[in-house]
């Protein structure tokens, strides 16, 4: 049996190649071999053992679908058109070609939406109507499918399945920033300031979980800590190889973390953690997860904010990643019945 696996994988972002790890072993596990759509096919064809083709030739990509027997669309939030409205026309494209070759189609954890287009709007249901199993990660796009009349699981982060080990590490403070347009001078200034004033005396690494979007804002926010405290020990972690990057988080005593998956790795390990809120699903998994949340503006009171992150419990946040049980059930049904049929 063969499985193709579409999704917005081989640019570097560290939450969608864990997934893709995640996703890969459980299909092999099942005993399917595996092809992934990937923007670096040979990247991706050596770091998890599979065979992968480029995402954009789409002669290949509808050669591959028609010869595959399952199609696995996610995880991510790859059916909205914010970000951009050709990405959510590719992967509906991605479906129909498997639909068309009447081939099972898997929506695997994804996050539905927004999606403001109208049109695009009618073939984002029709198509997800005819898929055979669909599971989301957030409760929005949960009401909105059930909206729209679709059946969906709603499910947690799959990242929340991951196998990592409690960190019990002490004098290392983890950074992770990415690009993104609220994320002004004097924030970074402000935030360079605090850690200055109160880790001093502990190394500071700093993470890119997409260089392409991060590497620039880590280098910057680097470069104003060492002219705030030459004698600051720092260290720049780009993405690129995922068991580092979590070897390197497993080392931490604190995190301060944009990206989502930073935010949810660093919380999984028992690390004392802070969150910058840049999008709604990091404010949300703060809620949930106890822990103190910066928001994008400048003037906040940073003391208090550290003071508390300094307070957390890591066995509390342990207990909390711990608690969060990511179902495979359906995921395994929909894959097995496919094996059957």
């Amino acid at each position: 049996m063969r499985a193709v696996v579409s999704g917005y994988y081989g640019f570097g972002n560290f939450g969608d190649e864990a997934i893709l790890a995640l996703l890969t072993d459980r299909l092999k596990k099942n005993g399917f071999e595996v092809v992934v759509l990937s923007a670096d096919p040979r990247t991706t064809s050596m770091n998890y053992f599979v065979n992968s083709v480029n995402s954009f030739d789409f002669h290949q990509v509808s050669g591959v679908i028609k010869q595959s027997d399952l199609l696995i669309s996610g995880g991510g939030s790859l059916l909205q058109d914010v970000t951009s409205i050709k990405s959510l026309i590719y992967y509906l494209w991605v479906i129909f070609t498997a639909l068309r070759y009447k081939k099972n189609v898997i929506i695997f954890a994804q996050g539905i939406g927004p999606i403001k287009n109208i049109l695009a709007k009618f073939f984002t249901a029709m198509l997800l109507k005819k898929c055979n199993y669909i599971s989301v990660r957030d409760a929005k796009s949960h009401d909105l499918l059930a909206k729209w009349g679709i059946q969906s699981d709603l499910l947690c982060d799959p990242i929340f399945s991951l196998n990592v080990k409690k960190s019990n590490n002490k004098g290392v403070i983890g950074v992770q920033l990415r690009g993104f347009k609220t994320l002004n001078d004097a924030l970074l200034n402000k935030l360079a300031r605090q850690i200055v004033k109160d880790f001093f005396d502990k190394k500071i690494k700093i993470f890119s979980f997409q260089d392409t979007f991060d590497l620039d804002v880590c280098k910057k926010f680097q470069t104003i800590l060492q002219k705030l405290n030459p004698s600051i020990s720092t260290q720049i972690i780009s993405s690129g190889n995922l068991q580092n990057t979590i070897q390197e988080i497993s080392q931490l005593e604190y995190m301060i973390a944009m990206r989502f998956h930073a935010v949810l790795l660093a919380v999984k390990m028992g690390i004392r953690t802070v969150a910058v809120n840049y999008d709604v699903k990091v404010e949300k998994l703060a809620f949930e997860a106890g822990i103190p949340l910066i928001s994008m503006e400048a003037d906040e009171d940073f003391d208090l904010i550290f003071e508390n992150l300094k307070c957390l419990n890591e066995n509390k946040l342990f207990d909390f990643a711990m608690s969060k049980y990511f179902d495979w059930h359906g995921f395994d049904e929909a894959i097995s019945n496919k094996k059957r049929g």
